[in-house]
């Protein structure tokens, strides 16, 4: 199989699925014929081809995926408009928390916000797919310990928690504020604690959506 056909399988196969494709699973459709690195060439072949178009091929956490670039999304919205859910300060800083401390015990987060958290918050997160438990700290009582999820990656288009930037207070939550929520749970609008205002989510354009570029779901 020559460059051309390798990349025209590449990338129909990255169009049609639900899901992105890890590189050992692109393998499968060359009968491991290809090796890691040569897929990887293909790839990057793939993102220059598509550079200029409105839809892009990124690698996330769970492997690469096509989606629409930012700039379509005031236009891809006038077919499905929605409204994008409202989260609480309270959960994104809850959210920072876990993100940049993991792992870490529903303690650790009160003690640095310095209020007590609801349930629901961290029920929230854990529905969403954001976060969930990876074990058990060994003290009295065993509090469970929090960590963030490969979806969380995805959503926010990154391939590992190195890529989060510096962060320093609760207060700089800007990259957490792009999650792209497009259906949210039913507690998603819910004022969780009386503390913390509603903070607007602001979707990613469409960055999570299916690759076969209908609507995220």
């Amino acid at each position: 199989m020559n460059t051309l056909d390798a990349k025209r399988v590449l990338e129909t196969a990255l169009i049609c699925a639900q899901q992105p494709l890890a590189v050992r699973e692109l393998r499968t459709l060359f009968d491991d014929a290809l090796g890691a690195d040569t897929l990887k060439t293909l790839l990057e072949d793939l993102q220059n081809d598509w550079a200029h178009k409105g839809v892009e091929l990124v690698h996330v956490a769970s492997g690469w995926r096509f989606q629409s670039r930012p700039q379509m999304r005031e236009f891809l919205d006038r077919l499905h408009p929605e409204k994008p859910p409202k989260y609480t300060r309270a959960t994104l800083e809850t959210l920072a928390i876990i993100a940049y401390r993991q792992p870490c015990t529903r303690g650790d987060m009160e003690d640095i916000r310095g209020v007590t958290i609801n349930s629901l918050i961290l029920k929230q997160l854990e529905d969403r797919g954001w976060v969930e438990v990876i074990g058990h700290r060994e003290t009295v009582g065993r509090p469970a310990l929090f960590a963030t999820t490969r979806q969380f990656l995805d959503d926010l288009g990154l391939t590992s928690l190195d890529q989060l930037p510096a962060f320093e207070s609760p207060e700089q939550l800007t990259v957490l504020e792009s999650l792209n929520t497009p259906e949210p749970s039913p507690q998603a609008s819910m004022p969780l604690e009386p503390e913390a205002g509603p903070t607007d989510a602001l979707p990613l354009p469409h960055d999570g959506m299916p690759n076969h570029l209908e609507p995220p779901v």
